[in-house]
């Protein structure tokens, strides 16, 4: 019975009506490593040659707890979000010549010095890339705080002659929530920004800088920003603290 066609096509019938993606499991939404993610791909492997009804069942429930973790949770499509990337300027070439021992070492001094002051303005931390990061805010002026402080700390790091120097790119919007990552074209669009920052700038849209207090800031306009799918008035600005 646990393999009959009809009851385990009766059974996804079913998810496809619960709350969240009816397909959970696959290995794009269980990417991260939260205990619903490993829970579901960790389920979805083993029952891989062998899909039945206790397979629908278990993805099910772990699709609601997913769904009902991102609800209460930031956005998910319908909140605004403020999505950071960072990275630091020169990391891969002053690898080739320092080595992995020492790479490792200041990527655990970058590490130290950026991310707490990202958890203590309210962040998240999506995913770390290498030499840099994906977090998000819920409110876009703690985003820029946070960033400026992580760039002023990091600024005490430094690995022989080699100072490692942080860009970022800050944008408000919308994405999708899936897996534990964000998806979607305002995800793009701050990931362009840090690509488009220069060393110890932070990049920020439009959306961003009318949502912040720039008192005391120094505040650049760069030029209208372009990046696929993102609005063609997008404006870049750079903020200094």
């Amino acid at each position: 019975m646990e393999r009959h066609p009809r009851l385990v096509r009766a059974a996804r019938r079913g998810r496809s009506m619960l709350p969240g993606d009816s397909r959970y499991g696959d290995p794009l939404s269980t990417a991260q490593r939260r205990a619903p993610q490993v829970a579901a791909r960790q389920l979805a492997e083993i029952t891989a040659e062998s899909p039945g009804v206790l397979r629908e069942l278990g993805l099910g429930a772990l699709q609601v707890w997913q769904e009902l973790s991102e609800v209460q949770g930031r956005g998910r499509g319908d909140a605004e979000v403020a999505i950071v990337f960072t990275d630091l300027v020169g990391f891969s070439s002053w690898t080739l010549e320092a080595g992995d021992t020492l790479a490792l070492e200041l990527l655990r001094d970058v590490g130290e010095a950026i991310e707490p002051p990202i958890v203590d303005h309210g962040g998240q931390i999506v995913k770390r890339l290498g030499d840099g990061l994906m977090a998000a805010f819920a409110d876009a002026q703690d985003s820029v705080d946070a960033v400026l402080e992580a760039g002023r700390r990091l600024g005490e790091v430094e690995s022989g002659d080699y100072r490692p120097q942080m860009r970022a790119g800050i944008h408000l919007g919308r994405p999708r929530r899936l897996g534990g990552d964000l998806l979607g074209v305002d995800v793009n669009i701050a990931a362009r920004l840090a690509d488009a920052a220069s060393a110890g700038e932070v990049l920020v849209s439009d959306r961003v800088l009318e949502r912040i207090d720039a008192e005391g800031l120094e505040v650049k306009r760069r030029r209208r920003f372009k990046a696929k799918g993102a609005p063609k008035d997008l404006t870049a600005h750079a903020i200094l603290g």
